[in-house]
C-alpha cells in the first residue's frame, strides 16, 4: 500500500489563490493529504504553536513564491 504524504502549502494569500488551489487538487489526485495555514484563524499564540506542529508533522513543506 503506497503511504499518503502530508503536504504543507506555503505561500502569501490573496495573491496567490489560483496556485494555491491548483497544488490542492494535484496533492489530492496524487492521493496525498493537503495542508495549509488558510485552515487556521489569524490570532493568538496557541495557533502558531499547531500551526509550527502541522509544519513539523508534514512530510512534504511546498513553497509557493511570486512576485508581489
Amino acid at each position: 500500500m503506497k503511504r499518503k504524504l502530508q503536504v504543507f502549502i506555503s505561500s502569501t494569500y490573496i495573491d496567490l489563490k489560483e496556485e494555491r488551489q491548483s497544488a490542492v487538487e494535484a496533492i489530492l489526485e496524487s492521493g496525498h493529504i493537503p495542508a495549509g495555514m488558510e485552515l487556521f484563524a489569524a490570532g493568538d499564540k496557541s495557533q502558531l504553536e499547531t500551526i509550527r506542529r502541522w509544519i513539523d508533522d508534514s512530510d512534504v513543506y511546498l513553497l509557493i513564491l511570486g512576485g508581489r
